[in-house]
């Protein structure tokens, strides 16, 4: 980050590290996925494919981040254990619930195709994650025998519901009254006495989730010249369906889960879901103070050498950026304003706001999802000749400024750290496609002041820094402005005023009051 006055900002933002020795869950579960689910048809109660879909996101959430050594999902639901060694972002449960959430996401829309080759994703999917710690590895057995409780409870419910709808010809409301004080031994034989069900014979996938987690095993990792294949072990993920996943006989049979965990010493027959929810790592934002949720890209660096972006920047990459900035401003009324910079945003949602009842894992979660949805969904849109190579992820973060001046001072900051950051990429890459090596332009650059730099720039290579794009100087802000159309009758005796709200995307100096004061509804 670039020093300035506005620094002191940063002292708002509150730790929220997850103390070892607590075992570290992340659960993540579809955001409207009922209207989701809907919207594309899903068969019902259950749809294969859709389920296979969020199995192979976990599969590929397990095979990116190593610290994630089991997961248990159904439904649309996922949960995910870190290893009781973890230090993955310094164990700070905003980071990682938020950067897990994301690259779940956009594995799931950019997977979308393998699994729905003939369906088109209508409208961006997005999931909630929240951090579950687990003070012991007792606790962590009876949260995972309790998810699949819910499995089998949900699925047994479900089936009855839709059969009772689809060969009984009730309405769901009937059918929902039908099964109100139902028991789970009277669900099982209403299947079997109405619908010739036998609920065991059912798909495994169905009744008892899916389990996620490495073992060893043989992989060919070269041939011979006579053609025999070289195999050696690897840790690879892979699927697994047991009855109770909770189990002493399931898990201490896995040596990789032993190891990483911890063994169960004794079964689990109990289960008290309140016990297990005082467990969920949840805070409330404080109340009547501005909340900004802040996302930043997960080693964009990287994503931007493979992607080929331009340096220092690039136009479309931005354009991509604010695309996704003004959908998530779409989606979420109490998000008022938005700056964003390079890879990152901050969202600033209204001192009233009580999206989700303020609590923070969820706006963060939510927001993060969906923009991450957004930019893979929308990349062929911006990049119509290169290939998306692999998904992208952010983190994100909420900060609660409690006046309208700190929140002032906030937004200043980051673009006082936009130009700073921008005015020396600029000189850095001018040196760089000059002929300098990498450390050589950081060496010409070290303790240039920005007369200094905006001089090299125009001696050098003639440009004019004031002159460069203002995206590119100042970043991106987009908000909501109300326009007010006037139309007359036909018979000119009076006229309609319709007033509109639109969202617009400015390159503006918000340093300045003059900016706040000419749109003052922002802050209203």
């Amino acid at each position: 980050m670039a020093n300035s006055k506005y620094e002191y900002v940063k002292s708002f933002e509150v730790e929220d590290e997850v103390m070892p020795p607590n075992l570290i869950v992340v659960r993540v579960n579809g955001r409207n996925f009922h209207r989701f689910s809907e919207v594309h048809e899903f068969e019902k109660p259950n749809d294969e494919k859709a389920l296979n879909l969020m199995n192979q996101c976990a599969m590929v959430v397990l095979e990116e981040y190593p610290d994630i050594v089991f997961s248990y999902g159904y439904s649309d639901e996922y949960s995910f254990v870190l290893k009781k060694t973890s230090k993955f972002y310094q164990r700070r449960s905003s980071k990682i619930s938020s950067v897990i959430v994301s690259f779940f996401t956009s594995v799931y829309v950019t997977k979308w195709k393998e699994f729905f080759p003939f369906k088109e994703l209508r409208y961006p999917p997005s999931f909630l994650s929240r951090i579950v710690c687990c003070a012991s590895l007792e606790v962590l057995q009876a949260y995972l025998a309790w998810r699949q409780r819910d499995c089998h409870v949900q699925n047994q419910y479900n089936t009855c519901l839709w059969e009772l709808v689809k060969k009984g010809g009730k309405s769901i409301f009937e059918a929902q009254e039908i099964l109100k004080d139902a028991r789970e031994q009277d669900r099982n034989e209403l299947l079997h006495q109405q619908f010739g069900i036998n609920y065991n014979d059912s798909l495994a996938l169905f009744r008892q989730g899916t389990c996620i987690f490495k073992t060893e095993v043989e992989d060919i990792v070269k041939y011979n010249e006579d053609g025999t294949p070289v195999k050696r072990l690897r840790r690879k993920a892979s699927t697994f369906r047991t009855e109770n996943i909770a189990g002493r006989r399931f898990w201490n049979a896995h040596a990789g889960l032993v190891k990483e965990l911890g063994i169960f010493s004794e079964d689990c027959f109990k289960i008290n879901p309140d016990y297990i929810r005082s467990f969920v790592f949840e805070s409330k934002l404080m109340p009547s103070t501005w909340i900004v949720i802040r996302i930043d890209g997960c080693h964009f660096h990287r994503f931007s050498d493979v992607h080929e972006f331009n340096k220092p920047n690039d136009k479309q990459a931005l354009d991509l950026m604010n695309l996704c900035g003004v959908a998530v401003l779409e989606e979420f009324q109490d998000i008022v304003f938005s700056y964003g910079v390079s890879d990152e945003y901050s969202f600033v949602l209204k001192k009233d706001s009580q999206l989700y009842q303020r609590q923070a894992s969820k706006i963060v979660s939510a927001i993060v999802s969906f923009f991450s949805s957004v930019y893979v969904m929308k990349w062929k849109e911006i990049f119509q000749n290169k290939d998306l190579k692999y998904p992208p992820s952010f983190d994100g973060r909420a900060v609660c400024y409690p006046s309208n001046d700190i929140l002032l001072d906030y937004l200043a900051w980051r673009q006082v750290d936009c130009h700073i950051n921008n005015q020396y990429n600029t000189c850095f890459w001018s040196l760089v496609k000059s002929g300098k090596s990498k450390s050589e332009a950081q060496n010409h650059l070290k303790g240039t002041q920005a007369r200094e730099k905006n001089e090299l720039l125009l001696k050098e290579f003639g440009i004019d820094y004031n002159t460069l794009p203002l995206m590119f100087r100042q970043g991106s802000s987009i908000f909501r402005v109300k326009t007010e159309n006037t139309s007359m009758l036909e018979n000119g005796a009076s006229s309609i005023v319709k007033t509109e709200t639109k969202i617009i995307i400015e390159y503006c100096n918000i340093i300045e009051l003059s900016f706040w004061e000419a749109y003052p509804s922002i802050l209203d």
